[in-house]
């Protein structure tokens, strides 16, 4: 390889990229979350927080700066994570989407905010990739609905596709207040958006 290939820029990088490498965080996701944070305001001191795809690790450790020392959070991913986590934080290796029922059991009741971040590996098909997110936001929601408190809330990454407002709508109807949030930080190509559930 010639040092032309080397330095042969990243097309997916954007300012959100290299503020997430000049401050040192996991990745640029971290970006959202404040976003929605920020906007909405779910999270609190003290609060337990449950982050489902939590690789590789951006949403964890920004959910712990918000709960504090005193709150606790825990992160589920099929992939260990490889940086260093708070007291407060542990993290669980396994499927969301497959350990739905027996997370839901093991964690249930006492999280304030379930949060998912969860994308399938996409194919380049819209149809197949919106079917695949839409089965990981169906496992998201049946964990959050177990494990939320009662006026819980509920951050969801769904593609948008056929079945996007038939899912939005549970959503809604599980939920006192519903929003659909596009956080600017979200890449302006991308299909995602976020389904916001407050008051469970």
């Amino acid at each position: 390889m010639n040092q032309r290939q080397k330095s042969k820029p990243n097309p997916w990088e954007d300012h959100y990229t290299r503020k997430a490498r000049k401050e040192n965080k996991p990745a640029r996701s971290i970006y959202k979350l404040k976003e929605i944070q920020e906007k909405f305001h779910l999270i609190r001191k003290g609060d337990r927080v449950l982050d489902l795809g939590c690789a590789p690790g951006s949403w964890l450790l920004y959910a712990a700066e918000q709960v504090g020392a005193g709150g606790r959070v825990v992160g589920i991913d099929k992939q260990p994570l490889t940086i260093p986590l708070p007291a407060h934080v542990q993290v669980l290796t396994g499927d969301a989407l497959t350990m739905a029922n027996d997370l839901a059991a093991e964690l249930a009741g006492g999280f304030q905010v379930v949060l998912s971040d969860m994308a399938p590996a996409t194919t380049g098909n819209r149809i197949v990739d919106g079917a695949r997110s839409l089965e990981l936001c169906r496992a998201a929601l049946t964990i959050a609905m177990t494990c939320l408190v009662p006026e819980g809330s509920f951050v969801c990454k769904i593609f948008q596709g056929e079945d996007f407002k038939a899912f939005s709508d549970t959503v809604r109807q599980n939920f006192r207040t519903h929003r659909i949030f596009k956080p600017q930080s979200c890449r302006k190509a991308s299909k995602e958006i976020y389904i916001i559930g407050k008051g469970k």
